[in-house]
Formats: C-alpha cells, sequence, structure tokens
C-alpha cells in the first residue's frame, strides 16, 4: 500500500487542484506550521520602518512583475502593494541578505495563490530550505548549483555538456534566472504551476531536472546543434527556448522520469565544494543546510498539533447545536433551517475517522481523491 508521503507526491506530480493550491504550498512548505509559530511576527515587520536603501529598489522593481497580470497590472494597486509589504518584510526579518531582486517574481506568484501573510511565510522557507543562500550577497550558492548542474548534464546528456565545454559557456549565464526565479520568468504559466506543485512537494531536485531537461532537447542531438554553432548562437537558443520543449504534459513527463536524485545532487555539491576551496577559497556565506522536500521539512521542524489547524471561513453563532451525523443544524433559538451539508469549515481538513492526521492530510485527503491528471490551463489560479 501506498504511504501518505507517496500519495502526496502522486498527487503533486498530477498537479495540485487549483482551488487547493494556496493551501497545499503553506502545508508542504512549512510556511503553515512557521506562521503559527510566529504570530503577529507579520504585522509588526509590516508597520516598521524599512531601510530605504532596499525601499527604493523594491519600489522600481514592482512593476516589472507579471505586468500583464490582473493583481499587479496598476501601479500602486493591490497587489503591488502587498508586493511590496512581503518583500519589505523580508529585508527586516533577514537584514544581513537583504532583498534580492528573484525574490520578487518568487513573492509574486506566491501573492496569487494566498494573502501577504502567508506569502511572507512561504517566502522565507522558500529563502531558508528550499533554496538556502539563493539570495545572498555573493551568490554563491548558485554558482556551487551551476556547477552541479553541469556535471550532472554529463550524465544526462553527454552531447549537450560537450558542446557546453566546448564553447566555454559558464553555467552561471543561462541557469541563474531559471533556478533563482524557480522558473517563474522561463516556462508558460501552467508549467510553472505544475513546477512548483512538485517543487514544494520533493524540493530542489525538481529545479535540477528541469534545467537538465531544457538543456538536453535545446543542446543534446548534432541535429540540434547545427544551428548553434558559436557561443553567441548557442545562448540564443538557450534564451529563446521551444515551446514544444516547455508545453505542460511533455516537461512533467520527462521530470519525472529524469533519475537525478537528492543523494547525487548532495554528493555533487561536497565535490564541487571541495573544487571551489581549492580554487577560490572559503565561502564567504555560508548557507544552512537545504531541505529536500516538504517531508525533509516537517521531520527537522517539530509542530504542534495546533500549529496546523486551520483557521474556520464559517463560524456557526452562539448556541448552535450540530447532530450526531453533523448533516443538519440545530439552532436552539427556535430557528430550524438545515445547515448546508457537513459542517467542516470549507477551509479546513477533512476530518479522518479515528481522528488522527499526518502533518500534510489536511491536504492530502482532498488533494488524491482525483486519479485524473489536472491541466492547469483553464484557470488562472489567482488569489482575489
Amino acid at each position: 500500500p501506498l504511504t501518505t508521503k507517496h500519495t502526496i507526491r502522486l498527487r503533486c506530480q498530477k498537479g495540485i487542484p487549483p482551488s487547493l493550491r494556496g493551501r497545499a504550498w503553506q502545508y508542504l512548505s512549512g510556511g503553515k506550521v512557521k506562521l503559527e509559530q510566529n504570530s503577529g511576527k507579520f504585522d509588526e515587520l509590516d508597520l516598521a520602518p524599512g531601510d530605504p536603501k532596499w525601499l527604493d529598489v523594491i519600489e522600481r522593481d514592482l512593476h516589472r512583475q507579471f505586468p500583464f497580470h490582473e493583481m499587479f497590472v496598476a501601479r500602486g494597486g493591490h497587489g503591488q502593494q502587498d508586493l511590496f509589504r512581503v518583500l519589505k518584510a523580508y529585508t527586516l526579518y533577514r537584514p544581513e541578505e537583504g532583498y534580492c531582486q528573484a525574490q520578487a517574481p518568487i513573492a509574486a506568484v506566491l501573492l496569487m495563490h494566498m494573502p501577504a501573510e502567508q506569502a511572507f511565510w512561504c517566502l522565507v522557507q522558500i529563502c531558508e530550505k528550499y533554496l538556502p543562500g539563493y539570495y545572498s550577497e555573493k551568490l554563491e550558492a548558485i554558482q556551487l548549483d551551476g556547477e552541479i548542474l553541469f556535471s550532472l548534464l554529463h550524465k544526462v546528456s553527454p552531447v549537450a555538456y560537450k558542446h557546453l565545454s566546448k564553447q566555454k559557456i559558464d553555467p552561471i549565464l543561462y541557469m541563474t534566472e531559471w533556478f533563482m526565479c524557480a522558473f517563474s520568468r522561463t516556462l508558460p504559466w501552467s508549467s510553472v504551476l505544475r513546477v512548483w506543485d512538485m517543487f514544494f512537494c520533493e524540493g530542489v531536485k525538481i529545479i535540477f531536472r528541469v534545467g537538465l531537461v531544457l538543456l538536453k532537447y535545446t543542446l543534446g542531438s548534432s541535429e540540434k546543434l547545427k544551428s548553434c554553432q558559436g557561443q553567441y548562437e548557442t545562448m540564443e537558443r538557450l534564451r529563446a527556448l521551444n515551446p514544444k520543449i516547455m508545453q505542460e504534459t511533455f516537461l512533467v513527463q520527462e521530470i519525472i522520469e529524469l533519475p537525478v536524485t537528492e543523494r547525487q545532487i548532495e554528493r555533487e555539491h561536497l565535490i564541487q565544494l571541495k573544487k571551489w576551496k581549492e580554487t577560490r577559497g572559503e565561502l564567504q556565506c555560508k548557507s544552512p543546510p537545504r531541505f529536500h522536500g516538504a517531508k525533509a521539512i516537517s521531520d527537522a521542524e517539530p509542530y504542534s498539533r495546533k500549529a496546523l489547524e486551520p483557521s474556520p471561513s464559517i463560524i456557526l453563532p452562539p448556541g448552535t447545536t450540530l447532530s450526531p451525523k453533523g448533516r443538519k443544524t440545530k439552532l436552539l433559538k427556535g430557528n430550524k433551517r438545515g445547515g448546508q451539508g457537513k459542517s467542516t469549515p470549507v477551509n479546513g481538513p477533512i476530518p479522518e475517522e479515528n481522528g488522527t492526521r499526518t502533518l500534510l492530510e489536511p491536504e492530502s485527503s482532498l488533494l488524491h481523491q482525483s486519479k485524473e491528471s489536472l491541466s492547469s490551463q483553464e484557470s488562472e489560479d489567482t488569489y482575489l
């Protein structure tokens, strides 16, 4: 029988239903628990005056994030205001890191699915657990991951590896935006959502796999290389990827089937770290260890059961009693209007029959009801 972990992973691979995506991301990332453990912290940061040197830079970046999306289209609109609040709060939460431009599209995607406070804590989890060191000043973590990606490419597509080596194209030239923005500025929207579903569940290996798939299908055969003989042509090809290889169904299947594991990434990380120290000395920014997905994060962070209780969306008036089966609502004041089905809160978890559930089960019980693969194309997934 499948364990809860496998069930959740399968559901995330098939695509989280749009109506649940925002909540699922909060549970998977540990952002939900982080928010409960730091109640009131975001409001405190939100009210505090930010550092002027970051505020100016953030302000200039706001209109560049998804300018055609209804949330961010208006200068000074609610989307841009929330984006400013989330990014400013992070500079106060981690003043030693401050603000990095690549955080803006990450925060914008989160805000399309959840309110500002929840988006802030999901951003914290991405920056600290999923991609630690990516947004620090020296960008050492991203350079290291570029070397890891290039080394893994040797196994996945020797032809692409040989071509990039011959052209002396450093990984940092083509993979920085891919990785730092988690492909939110590279892939079509429906593919971004599917990649993020898997990324929140399984961690950074999904980002590596996407990068490897794109390189393999862009530069992985002599036929493909005919039209990009030089360095300039190769870079142009990587900047203007073929839409067919980024199409949701094709890309997701390739990601799932590519055998690149956490163990391989960690082993390669140690090799590249050793090379770095031999050639460039010690890292200037010591990053915390990377967590490979939701299971690793939940195992490492003890949580209280209370932290996982969602706030009810429907609060019954005082004096309301429920029948044992929960099918009808009786009001003591003589109002005999029936309830609307079960009394479970709209945003609440589905209770287990035996009264127990694991960290992710509030989502998982809903997430794996459908066996169908869900396409995201019909939905804009906008949080309003």
